[in-house]
């Protein structure tokens, strides 16, 4: 029940992580992040590699051990999270929305950086970040892209590059490289009919 309310995938456990023969990633360090001493010393960690390799998959893993050791956890898609605080905005609720995540022991935003940031984004995940820096708490986020490259998604790099330093000053990164696992669990697709069975046809 609290993995749910988390906004944790139930199916997305270390338990049911497998591991492909052409992925490529530094694996003592992927298990020594299992052990949470990274969340203990409130360190942030980032897990970047290409669409469909996994990233979500492991970060939801780390959700849900941190769930079960007692940790307050939240999981969301980073255009979920800023349309939320838009809407937090326009309702005056936005002070209490930064509290109540800034609190969390571990935030997992997924897919960051898709889309680029505008204004009021960039604010927000500014604030966020301070906020949550302030407490030592741990983010982890999930990207196609290195943090280099989010300062060009964003519409105010002073902001940006304040937030990624916090982010990135003590955080762990875990790089994940390999062909997409959607495209190797996709079902064949049927060839073209042979000629003397259209003709049948």
């Amino acid at each position: 029940t609290r993995a749910t309310r988390a906004g944790l995938i139930p199916r997305m456990r270390i338990e049911t992580w497998t591991e492909p023969t052409d992925l490529l990633y530094d694996r003592a360090a992927f298990a020594d992040l299992t052990t949470l001493r990274f969340l203990d010393a409130g360190h942030n960690l980032l897990i970047l590699g290409p669409v469909g390799i996994g990233k979500t998959h492991y970060a939801n893993a780390l959700g849900h051990i941190a769930i079960r050791r007692r940790h307050t956890v939240h999981m969301v898609r980073a255009e979920k999270l800023f349309t939320r605080l838009r809407a937090a905005r326009l309702d005056h609720t936005l002070e209490t929305e930064f509290r109540r995540l800034a609190r969390l022991d571990l935030l997992i935003i997924d897919d960051f950086a898709l889309k680029a940031l505008d204004p009021v984004t960039t604010n927000d995940f500014y604030e966020l970040t301070v906020e949550r820096h302030a407490r030592a708490a741990s983010t982890i986020i999930t990207s196609n892209r290195d943090p280099a490259e989010w300062l060009a998604m964003t519409s105010d790099q002073l902001l940006a590059q304040a937030a990624v330093d916090r982010l990135t000053g003590h955080a762990h990164t875990l790089i994940l490289n390999g062909p997409s696992y959607r495209q190797r669990l996709e079902p064949p697709r049927p060839g073209p009919l042979d000629p003397e069975v259209s003709r049948t046809a």
